[in-house]
């Protein structure tokens, strides 16, 4: 049985997105419970060189939209990157996955071999379709949702592996 480029991509993405707004929403009320300034958690890092929560979930968000756009060649959605509460980051991971939501599979599928340009500083990077997706976005997306997971936990919130995996 062959699995499809929609198939690897979309429902991973919003699957991984939809358990990072669950462990969100746990933060905000864990924040709220303690009588923590939320600014606290969403400033947070794990080292100093690191970025902090509020960017760890923009990058999460990104690198699905752009996944999503760029196998379907259709824009990448531009989002502001200026959220500063768990609400509106709660609405930027919403706007994420109805975004790919909005996305058919007959978009996806065959761009396998599609011509991938990503922008950066220096130069473009530039992909075929597969491995654009397996080997650059699928581990940005997961380190980034894994490290926003991380920053959490490390600051006492009471999440688990079920959390970042949710529920099947």
């Amino acid at each position: 049985m062959a699995i499809s480029m929609y198939q690897a991509s979309v429902p991973v993405l919003v699957r991984g997105l939809g358990n990072l707004s669950a462990i969100l929403k746990k933060a905000a009320a864990y924040a709220e419970a303690k009588k923590i300034e939320p600014r606290v958690l969403l400033d947070a890092r794990l080292a100093p060189d690191m970025l902090p929560l509020t960017r760890q979930i923009q990058i999460a968000s990104d690198s699905a939209k752009g996944c999503g756009a760029r196998l379907a060649a259709v824009d990448v959605p531009k989002y502001e990157d200026n959220e500063a509460s768990f609400d509106e980051l709660q609405a930027r991971i919403a706007k994420t996955i109805a975004f790919l939501n909005s996305l058919k599979a007959e978009q996806i599928d065959g761009s396998e071999d599609r011509e991938v340009t990503i922008p950066t500083r220096d130069q473009p990077m530039k992909f075929k379709g597969l491995p654009f997706l397996l080997g650059f976005v699928l581990p940005n997306f997961f380190f980034h949702v894994t490290t926003a997971y991380a920053i959490l936990r490390h600051n006492g919130l009471d999440i688990g592996k079920m959390d970042y995996l949710g529920k099947p």
